[in-house]
């Protein structure tokens, strides 16, 4: 079973807490027992499994991909100037893949799915599949 959703970003380099999208997607799958696989359908955007009860985390990450990627010194960037991104989404990757086991993301206490966005901001469409 497949879903689309859209998630908006307002800023360059962001990341967005998708829990909530992907937890409406498992309602309405009615899957209690299997595997929910999370795809940002973009090249210049990731998923990560994180922290986000604590702002700083996200902030840090973030920090962390722009001092070793930084942008504006790559080739790409005489076409639309986003090589950065590019590079940021292909070493974090597009997809995550989450268990399911009654009903619910079996996600520890601290973890939360995240849309990153790295070259923002726009409209992502992210692909949920849930496997029974």
């Amino acid at each position: 079973m497949q879903f689309e959703y859209y998630v908006e970003s307002s800023k360059k380099n962001e990341l967005i807490d998708i829990r909530g999208v992907l937890e409406d997607a498992l309602k309405k799958s009615g899957v209690k027992e299997g595997l929910l696989n999370v795809y940002a359908a973009h090249a210049t955007a990731a998923i990560i499994i994180n922290e986000n009860y604590d702002p700083n985390i996200c902030l840090d990450f973030l920090d962390a991909l722009n001092n070793i990627i930084p942008e504006g010194k790559w080739r790409h960037d005489q076409v639309d100037n986003n090589a950065a991104a590019h590079i940021k989404s292909a070493i974090v990757g597009p997809s995550e893949t989450i268990p399911i086991k009654d009903g619910k993301l079996q996600l520890g206490t601290w973890q939360s799915p995240m849309l990153c966005d790295f070259d923002g901001p726009r409209k992502r469409k992210i692909i949920i599949t849930l496997l029974k």
